[in-house]
């Protein structure tokens, strides 16, 4: 089961984790002040993360490859694990668009 998982940050930030079925993390969020703007940010994700011209490729200084998904003016919503191929990163996009309109959420924070 992919899904959402919103953590607090020690900032007192909330982010959140798309992790896959297999407990790996995909994608993570960039820090929010609020939680209600971090389950804005997983709308976001669900809804622009189905349509292919919302990612962005990138290379690390390292020379991994890895992609931000973006909105529509955009920001960047999430920014993906690393990967040592593109192909890789290839198929992490295409994971993520197959499955983040279904993602369940999960909210760590209240731990």
């Amino acid at each position: 089961m992919v899904k959402f998982e919103i953590l607090k940050r020690t900032d007192g930030n909330f982010m959140f984790n798309l992790k896959a079925s297999n407990g790996e993390i995909i994608m993570t969020s960039q820090g929010y002040t609020t939680k209600s703007a971090c389950q804005n940010g997983i709308t976001s994700s669900k809804k622009n993360g189905v349509n292919k011209h919302f990612y962005k490729h990138a290379t690390a200084t390292n020379g991994n490859f890895y992609f931000n998904l973006t909105a529509a003016n955009n920001q960047v919503i999430g920014t993906s694990q690393m990967y040592t191929t593109k192909q890789g990163s290839d198929h992490g996009i295409e994971s993520v668009m197959k499955n983040v309109h279904k993602a369940e959420v999960i909210d760590l924070s209240i731990n």
